[in-house]
């Protein structure tokens, strides 16, 4: 598909599907997402471009609905779901779970903190340590753009705009 100027658009359209088996097994209780309190629904699907996130409690019972959703896409799609490059974290799961889930899956198993999309997931948010990466990629960025010659206004637009994703990303 790669080259394709029509991949995009039907790559979100497999993703829809794959969101759409999930939520499916959701609503008749096959898997079980992550409960954050309250009345919010569950969280057990993250998607952006090709990286998916998949979140449920730590049991068979997801286990196999999980294989069975993920078998269901590739051959619905006619897609491969890249298993070598997909692993599995335990947050307050058992270490023997853990290797299972991974071995179950034909996936590896990963570990906290790890990074997604760019952004350090698991690790203490508190310590500048955490975020030292990403604002030395955010001070290389604006170094590149000083060089650049941009008006006043157009340094006041891009800085604002890039506080504000941010903002966005990192809320609180």
């Amino acid at each position: 598909m790669q080259g394709d100027p029509l991949a995009p658009s039907l790559f979100l359209i497999a993703a829809e599907g794959l969101r759409l088996l999930m939520t499916r097994a959701l609503d008749m209780n096959l898997f079980t997402g992550l409960h954050l309190g309250g009345e919010s629904p569950p969280i057990s699907l993250l998607q952006f471009a090709d990286d998916t996130l998949i979140i449920g409690e730590a049991n068979m019972q997801n286990l196999w609905c999980l294989k069975a959703i993920l078998r269901c896409f590739e051959l619905i799609s006619r897609m491969k779901i890249n298993f070598h490059k997909s692993w599995v974290v335990g947050i307050h799961s058992g270490v023997d779970f853990i290797d299972l889930a991974a071995s179950f899956l034909h996936c590896k198993v990963g570990q906290l903190p790890f990074k997604h999309l760019g952004l350090p997931h698991g690790a203490n948010p508190r310590k500048l340590a955490t975020w030292r990466p990403i604002l030395d990629g955010l001070r290389k960025h604006l170094s590149f753009w000083k060089h650049r010659h941009l008006s006043i206004g157009g340094r006041v637009t891009f800085v604002p705009s890039l506080i504000l994703i941010f903002l966005v990303v990192f809320p609180g």
